[in-house]
């Protein structure tokens, strides 16, 4: 099969998980004053384009379930060079999924569109970052371009 140019090239590049958390599907309707007025079809459309740039291949997820998330997380140790992981509610609340981000031994950059230290003070605490390479929160849908850049040159330094 002679696929064109651009997705021959995609299939071959590495692999980034870019997952999502609990009610990130609601984006565009979700407190738009907080969250931005970009849907997660959006969004996703920005991360393909940035990840294609940057030579990788972006696997876009969300989930509302906890056991999901841990499920794609495992995964990913096997087909993915990094996460970058919204965690969204269950940032504040998984040891299942900082657990699992931990076995995975892979690069990850948490990621948030709202700055959750300026926000109620139960937001200020993350299970994920205990397991991060790093954050990137309160630059809305940017913040996912700026994580694709971040997990590139992550992945660039590790070759």
């Amino acid at each position: 099969v002679n696929y064109p140019k651009e997705v021959s090239a995609v299939s071959e590049s590495p692999e980034i998980l870019i997952l999502n958390g609990p009610n990130l599907n609601m984006l565009g309707v979700r407190e738009p004053n907080i969250y931005g007025c970009e849907t997660l079809a959006d969004i996703e459309e920005l991360c393909r384009k940035r990840a294609i740039a940057h030579g990788l291949k972006g696997n876009f997820k969300q989930s509302n379930s906890e056991g999901e998330i841990v499920a794609d997380i495992q995964s990913a140790r096997d087909t993915a060079a990094g996460i970058i992981i919204n965690g969204a509610g269950y940032t504040h609340t998984s040891i299942a999924i900082l657990d699992a981000l931990k076995i995975s031994e892979l690069p990850i950059i948490e990621l948030h569109l709202s700055n959750i230290h300026a926000r109620e003070a139960f937001r200020h605490h993350s299970y994920i970052a205990k397991a991060a390479t790093g954050i990137i929160c309160g630059f809305g849908a940017h913040g996912y371009v700026l994580a694709i850049d971040a997990m590139a040159r992550l992945i660039e330094c590790a070759d």
